[in-house]
């Protein structure tokens, strides 16, 4: 592997002069990335690829120092897994490389093109956003991700991962730095920051000059923290709290398979069913079974007055938890009367992430797809569908619940915006 040059923590004693230089070496570095052509950015992933696996041993062994760390600063099993490294994961990192090849070149599309009166023609051609900075925990395979989207999408990134995965991702920017030399574009395209210092993180978010747009990617006082204190554009959601309602109209086999795997299928991920709603016509009939599967699941039910005379042993709801993001085998249940007040209900209590319609009644459906104000609505199906792979994308950088620029799973074309491009032959106006 190529020597690379990433400067060690020990040095990074000016916080605000370092962070200022990797953002004027990635403004920089934009400008090269957002003119390589797919064959370019393509041989980069690859060659990333290539040496991840090369470099098995080194990044186990990088990977190992962040463990022991861990283990000694008195992270949690779970927190250890997410940051552990192995071969499996490895390989996977390699091939998510890979299948970002295998995506399709958003930049440089030009859509819509049409000819006006005067006899241009004007159409919107997809361009890079320029430098994203993504903020993020944990999980060191993020910075692959992270970086490959990134790069494919034409921009230029700056990475600051967590600190427990410190020695981690140091091996894996200069893994991605190698593959980026060998096909000619910048090392500076993709830069992690070196230090642990969390001022750096402040500083990143107060560089417009040098950053288009921030990605935090984390816990909620993580991405809170990014949206109160960024000068810098974010994409972002802050809560998961997604809803399945069954409606007076819903097939039973199809409600039930749905909300049990909506809740079920995985607990800490941010589609995830929290609160179930269901039409007061089918509780008599939808809670007994619902209950059995979930008890199966060992999930603790938690249910409004109501839905307590039909499930009289489970724990009473209380208001906080028809906005609790629970991550866990936890569900809330609330009887409603209409899909009218399920729908304000949802609007009221949910995070605007992903909510579901069990019915077969499609004016009921077109109502919900209409009104419920989330960034993925759905019928039929469970909400642990909201994923950039499931929908297409190939990949996710993460969801955003915002309504600019990009809303739902943002993938390579939410990594991108558009401009006007307008042809002419020596056109005047008149």
């Amino acid at each position: 592997m190529n020597a690379v040059s990433l400067q060690p923590e020990a040095m990074v004693t000016d916080i605000p002069a370092y962070m200022q230089g990797l953002g004027r070496a990635a403004r920089a570095a934009s400008r090269f990335v957002a003119e390589a052509e797919s064959g370019r950015k393509n041989t980069a992933l690859l060659a990333i690829a290539d040496v991840i696996i090369g470099q098995r041993g080194a990044l186990i062994e990088a990977n190992r120092r962040d463990i022991e760390a861990g283990r000694a600063s008195g992270l949690d099993d779970a927190m250890l897994d997410r940051l552990t490294l192995n071969d499996a994961r490895i390989e996977a990192m390699a091939e998510g490389c890979r299948q970002v090849v295998g995506l399709p070149d958003p930049v440089g599309e030009i859509t819509g093109l049409a000819y006006r009166p005067s006899g241009i023609q004007v159409g919107r051609m997809r361009v890079p956003l320029g430098v994203i900075g993504i903020i993020y925990e944990s999980r060191p395979n993020v910075t692959i991700d992270a970086a490959a989207l990134c790069l494919k999408s034409g921009n230029a990134t700056i990475l600051r991962g967590g600190s427990e995965a410190l020695h981690s991702n140091r091996a894996l920017a200069e893994i991605i730095q190698a593959g980026l030399v060998a096909s000619g574009l910048p090392r500076t395209a993709v830069q992690i920051v070196a230090t642990t210092d969390r001022a750096a993180v402040g500083e990143l978010l107060q560089m417009p000059e040098h950053v288009d747009v921030i990605v935090p990617r984390g816990g909620k006082g993580l991405i809170a923290r990014v949206s109160r204190e960024s000068r810098v554009p974010v994409i972002k959601h802050l809560d998961g709290v997604c809803h399945v309602y069954i409606d007076t109209h819903a097939d039973a086999d199809k409600a039930l398979a749905v909300a049990v795997n909506a809740k079920t299928q995985r607990y800490g991920t941010c589609n995830t069913m929290e609160t179930l709603l269901v039409h007061a016509d089918r509780a008599a009939e939808m809670l007994p079974r619902l209950k059995a599967a979930y008890d199966r699941y060992g999930v603790e039910l938690r249910g409004c007055e109501r839905t307590r005379v039909v499930l009289p042993d489970i724990q009473a709801a209380a208001e906080s938890d028809w906005s609790e993001e629970y991550l866990a085998p936890v569900l809330a249940i609330r009887i409603v009367d209409s899909l009218e007040t399920a729908m304000d209900h949802i609007n009221t209590y949910g995070s605007q992430h992903t909510d579901s319609i069990i019915t077969e009644n499609w004016s009921a459906a077109r109502r919900f797809l209409r009104a419920v104000d989330s960034s993925s609505v759905m019928v039929n199906a469970s909400t642990r569908f909201a994923d950039g792979f499931e929908y297409g994308l190939g990949a996710e950088i993460g969801i955003s619940t915002d309504k600019l620029h990009a809303r739902g799973p943002v993938g390579l074309e939410g990594l991108t915006t558009q401009k006007y491009v307008v042809l002419g032959d020596g056109h005047v106006r008149s």
